[in-house]
């Protein structure tokens, strides 16, 4: 699978891309584009021309799948994508979170908080317990603090049913 990524910019970077992008490289003031990132790999400078824009990489909430076409008629999968690169205005605030809360589309608007279930709020000592409980019972003992009601094995059940039908 080939490597992918999806750069989100400002619309006058998108048409300063665009204008690169197009047009003859030499007729145009913005000849360059650069992205570097810092130390930790989150936060990092897009820099096209002369002016530099601060820009993150975001994890998405879910995982995009890309495909290409060679004949307009078969797809083929070519990646992957579970992460962004935003790029910022300069004097936009950087995202607080590590995670996009948004989809790239707009019914994926706020898709984690509407989509997909929270985690379950769990205490942590009843979490121990049950796994110093359940590690007992693989070692052939048994769990503190429980009771066993009642035992009954297939095979007298299915006497007792034997006699009930013979009545």
């Amino acid at each position: 699978m080939e490597e992918q990524f999806i750069l989100r910019v400002p619309p006058s970077v998108a048409e300063r891309i665009e204008r690169l992008l197009n047009e003859n490289s030499s007729s145009s003031e913005d000849k360059s584009l650069d992205l570097s990132f810092s130390e930790d790999g989150r936060g990092g400078m897009f820099v096209i021309g002369n002016d530099h824009f601060p820009a993150s990489l975001l994890d998405l909430p879910c995982v995009v799948e890309s495909y290409k076409t060679y004949d307009d008629s078969v797809l083929i999968k070519t990646a992957d994508i579970g992460q962004m690169i935003m790029v910022r205005e300069e004097g936009d605030s950087a995202p607080d979170l590590l995670e996009y809360r948004h989809g790239l589309t707009p019914p994926m608007k706020d898709a984690r908080k509407r989509r997909f279930r929270r985690e379950p709020d769990l205490n942590p000592e009843l979490v121990r317990r049950v796994e110093k409980d359940l590690l007992n019972i693989m070692a052939g003992g048994t769990a503190e603090n429980m009771d066993i009601l009642g035992y009954q094995t297939r095979g007298s059940h299915k006497a007792e049913a034997d006699d009930a039908l013979s009545h």
